[in-house]
């Protein structure tokens, strides 16, 4: 049976059909149908699923264009990805409504359900763990969210910190340079959300006021930071007696964020991390949220969500490799991981409370 999608207007059909015909060419190749325009209507070739799956992509590029958004091909790569997951609802949800809006004006949305779902989240807890693989919008989220408040008035200051680790085996070595020039390398990404998000000039306004206070992690020892968001950015570089300091920082109507990919730790030793540890914590606790976000929610650029999950496959194949070789010798144990030292915690929001654990809103997407 033929299956087709009739157009109200020629702006529509230019959304999906693309300059040249390039979103139909897509659409045909990664869903395997074949669209032929005929007057108002496009029909649909192909076997039964991928027919009913092209028809309901079609009309979800249709809504969003009516909606504002500009098809471009890590849209439709979402739409492919959510169609096939039989999840396509929740991206319009997640895509509904701004966080906040840039310095152009333009809105900053979720682009995934995981990430409408960390955004609630930051919006209702004290304090908000997110991990996930890079390219997930934990940070630039995070400030997303900051700017918000900081327009609605909850906050006074927004309060970034890092810890001044270098990447991989890198080591910089002796910089020079006074203390902000030392540390400022470290610092960058973070430098580079808030121009994202607030434009260079006012984003250096806002640091010279101190409204805006990019530091170190280390420097966060000691104080007490009120009426501010403070967001953590590279948590699992960070050990668990520090990030325990990072979070008695928290002062009067403040909130915090930790952000942290474990798949990609720098320092020394791998089981030095304590995000994972953290997150495992304070599950539980009242007025904390715990996040994983997955491959699914990376937006970066569609090869970084291919980098992610090629790693994600390889670790989980030297994973079973390893399970699979025999540890024993005569006399020995097996060899297992000590579950504290390093080494993602997965929980579950479906775990099963125990008596400590009645206000749990960790949530693993």
């Amino acid at each position: 049976m033929q299956q087709s999608f009739t157009f109200r207007n020629i702006e529509e059909q230019r959304a999906v059909f693309g300059t040249q015909d390039v979103w139909a060419r897509k659409l045909e190749d990664e869903l395997n149908v074949t669209l032929t325009l005929r007057q108002d209507a496009v029909e649909i070739g192909g076997n039964e699923s991928d027919k009913a799956m092209a028809r309901d992509v079609i009309k979800a590029m249709v809504q969003l264009f009516h909606q504002g958004e500009t098809i471009k091909e890590d849209l439709i790569d979402r739409l492919i990805e959510d169609s096939r997951e039989g999840s396509l609802d929740g991206l319009f949800k997640a895509m509904e409504s701004a966080v906040t809006m840039n310095y152009k004006g333009l809105p900053i949305k979720c682009k995934t359900f995981g990430q409408q779902n960390y955004v609630e989240m930051l919006r209702e807890k004290a304090v908000t763990i997110c991990i996930g693989p890079a390219g997930t919008g934990k940070t630039y989220l995070a400030v997303a969210q900051a700017a918000q408040e900081l327009k609605d008035g909850t906050i006074e200051r927004i309060i970034m910190s890092r810890p001044a680790i270098e990447a991989g085996e890198e080591r910089l070595g002796f910089l020079p340079g006074d203390l902000a020039q030392k540390v400022d390398p470290y610092l960058r990404p973070l430098y580079d959300a808030l121009r994202d998000v607030f434009g260079q000039e006012r984003a250096d306004k806002l640091r010279e006021n101190g409204t805006v206070e990019v530091a170190p992690l280390a420097y966060m020892r000691g104080r007490t930071l009120n009426h501010a968001r403070i967001i953590i950015d590279e948590g699992q570089n960070a050990s668990l007696s520090t990030l325990k300091m990072a979070l008695t920082r928290l002062g009067e109507d403040s909130r915090m964020v930790l952000t942290g990919d474990v798949t990609q730790i720098d320092l020394p030793k791998a089981s030095d991390s304590g995000l994972s540890r953290c997150a495992e914590i304070l599950r539980g606790v009242q007025g904390i949220g715990v996040i994983h976000l997955t491959n699914r929610d990376v937006v970066r650029n569609k090869i970084v969500k291919d980098i992610v999950k090629a790693f994600e496959k390889e670790e989980a194949r030297q994973v079973e490799k390893n399970s699979g070789n025999s540890y024993r010798t005569p006399g020995r144990r097996p060899y297992t991981p000590d579950r504290h030292k390093g080494g993602p915690v997965y929980v579950r929001q479906d775990m099963p409370a125990d008596e400590g654990s009645r206000h749990d809103d960790t949530r693993h997407i």
